[in-house]
């Protein structure tokens, strides 16, 4: 069996700003923003949501196979991912385009700024998700707003049952392409401020939302996450971590878990928490395809 995971491949440039973004910025002043952040620290990840998910899902003992692209700078992701035995098969590269890069600023209160240069990923679009017996699951993560639309038409034209997180995406869409984007979805992953943006363009509340599809799962960061199913909200607490190292990817390390949990048929409960689980363990590490759920398989078995 494998989970197809739509979504980007990505460079992330990750700076750590030793002070708070809210004592550099006059609320007055936001009309004439000029601002600049000393950053000692600065380092290269690999990353991506469908990168990330792959990596912890991989991990955890499932077959994982992004959906993806890269540009003519992608050559190095790609071998990662089939050094880590992940395939690549469904990844295809775009001549004359970079990689998709997000550049993350995050300061002592673990706040995040992040510009993101889409590249590669603006063309995923015409990345097709081929039918194969073998997929019994996916995601449409963060990445083009055309290649999710289609993604998910696609995955519902297969009957291929599938998880919608819309992430940073959310505000590409208007309140009727989010409806159909639930009503096409099985599950339903945000955090706590998209889950008040995606009700707010919707007009449904997350009990409403919840009644569309077999679950609606909204993070909220240490202090866990609410799962809403018929209209009904269950809160699963939180994980303490070891540390607070780095958020960056925290939130796809949880929908790896909670994919893998799908996949063994657990309940939507259960899946939340190791979800909670696996994210503490990814923000004690850099980065987002750093951290070592190796332990974790069996308890996936």
């Amino acid at each position: 069996m494998a989970i197809q995971i739509c979504g980007s491949l990505a460079f992330d440039t990750i700076m750590d700003f030793e002070g708070r973004f809210a004592d550099q910025i006059l609320p007055e002043q936001l009309h004439i923003l000029n601002v600049s952040f000393l950053v000692p620290a600065l380092r290269r990840e690999f990353g991506g949501c469908a990168g990330n998910i792959a990596y912890s899902l991989q991990q955890l003992g499932s077959t994982a196979w992004p959906v993806a692209t890269v540009g003519v700078d992608g050559a190095d992701y790609l071998a990662r991912l089939e050094s880590l035995g992940i395939s690549t098969a469904h990844v295809v590269t775009v001549p004359g385009l970079y990689t998709a890069q997000a550049m993350i600023m995050t300061d002592r209160a673990n706040n995040q700024i992040t510009a993101f240069h889409p590249g590669a990923m603006s063309q995923a679009h015409l990345n097709a998700l081929q039918s194969n017996p073998e997929v019994t699951l996916g995601i449409v993560s963060p990445d083009g707003r055309e290649a999710m639309l289609t993604h998910a038409q696609q995955f519902a034209a297969a009957g291929v049952p599938f998880v919608f997180d819309p992430g940073q995406g959310l505000p590409m869409f208007n309140g009727e392409e989010l409806r159909e984007l639930v009503r096409l979805a099985s599950w339903v992953t945000v955090n706590d401020y998209e889950g008040r943006m995606l009700c707010d363009r919707t007009g449904l509340s997350p009990a409403d939302i919840s009644m569309q599809c077999q679950g609606l799962v909204v993070t909220l960061a240490e202090h866990g996450c609410d799962v809403w199913q018929d209209g009904q909200c269950t809160r699963i607490a939180g994980e303490p971590a070891a540390e607070v190292v780095d958020p960056t990817g925290c939130g796809d390390a949880f929908r790896a878990a909670l994919l893998a949990g799908l996949e063994r048929g657990w309940t939507l409960q259960r899946c939340a928490e190791w979800g909670n689980r696996v994210g503490a363990i990814k923000i004690a590490c850099k980065g987002g395809q750093n951290h070592d759920l190796r332990a974790l398989r069996g308890d996936f078995v």
